[in-house]
């Protein structure tokens, strides 16, 4: 059956053991945000709008609730900070927008996108980005929009062990007992065209100045209308060393597998080589969902060719 005209929508949340996800109000607290994510991105391509704009519009909501790491529920550096990192791509013609250690932004995501589109660069990082974003008009908020509860016990735990510390991380070592937290939209509109999204807060008590993969083209994101759209979420440094989401896509390019094999085949690789810690969701040119994770869960909901919503650990 041809899938010509149809939608596809995926998002996660991040992944891990997720044992913070204790109790069933817990849960059903993150599915409904997913599931909520994912009818607004339908109803953006049920209007009209393109695999862009559905990508950036669900990652901006993901970022703005705080059970997600990014945006108002990003975790905390060495220094009480909030360094949020966020890319974006258009798989039309690769077109990419990036930045790395900002503060202040509510929605990096949306920052990112206008590095795509009101300049001449793919990636801005701290100061220069902030000043970017001051030229576009972007509004500013306070440190206080950022300082839950939650996060600061988080900051205060890790420094009592003389450790960073992953979203949610509830055991002594570096155990998969923890959420690796990122966000991520990835779309297909109807006329074919692709697009991803990631936006993160990093690591609790991470050094000032880190950036994970979220930002970096291929790695946390990629989007190319010839072969998938991909967003990750893990331990940034192990998709970095890899670069993930550009493996998927050449598997899929150079070797001629359909998505969901690349997406397979891709973490396979991701495993063998760095024991590596995460997932993705991959969509791909006919608009098929897949995803892969070698960690216990991920978070992640999926609307394919316009049919029923998804949502599940």
């Amino acid at each position: 059956m041809s899938q010509t005209g149809t939608y596809s929508l995926m998002v996660h949340g991040g992944a891990g053991a997720l044992d913070n996800v204790k109790d069933e109000k817990t849960a059903v607290r993150y599915l409904e945000s997913i599931r909520s994510v994912l009818e607004h991105g339908r109803e953006i391509l049920e209007l009209g709008g393109s695999a862009l704009q559905a990508a950036e519009t669900c990652a901006s909501l993901l970022e703005d609730d705080p059970v997600f790491n990014a945006g108002c529920g990003s975790v905390l550096n060495e220094n009480g900070k909030v360094e949020m990192d966020a890319a974006i791509m258009d798989g039309r013609d690769l077109s990419a927008g990036a930045v790395a250690g900002v503060e202040n932004i509510a929605n990096p995501i949306q920052l990112a996108r206008l590095v795509m589109s009101e300049s001449e660069h793919v990636m801005l990082i701290g100061e220069g980005a902030m000043r970017f974003a001051d030229h576009c008009g972007m509004e500013r908020v306070p440190e206080s929009y950022f300082l839950t509860p939650d996060r600061i016990a988080q900051l205060e735990e890790a420094r009592l062990k003389h450790k960073i510390m992953l979203d949610h991380d509830s055991t002594e070592e570096d155990t998969e007992d923890q959420k690796y937290g990122t966000i991520g939209a990835i779309a297909r509109d109807p006329q074919g065209n692709l697009a991803a999204a990631t936006s993160t807060g990093g690591i609790v008590n991470k050094r000032m100045g880190r950036v994970g993969d979220s930002p970096i083209i291929g790695a946390g994101v990629y989007a190319d209308n010839e072969t998938c759209a991909v967003s990750a979420t893990g331990y940034g440094e192990d998709f970095m060393r890899s670069v993930l989401c550009k493996t998927i896509a050449d598997f899929i390019s150079m070797k001629g597998m359909d998505a969901e094999a690349a997406t397979k085949a891709g973490i396979e690789y991701f495993h063998r080589k760095l024991k590596g810690r995460g997932g993705v969701i991959t969509i791909g040119q006919d608009g098929k969902c897949s995803s892969a994770f070698t960690t216990k869960k991920m978070i992640h909901g999926w609307i394919e060719h316009g049919a029923e919503t998804h949502a599940r650990f």
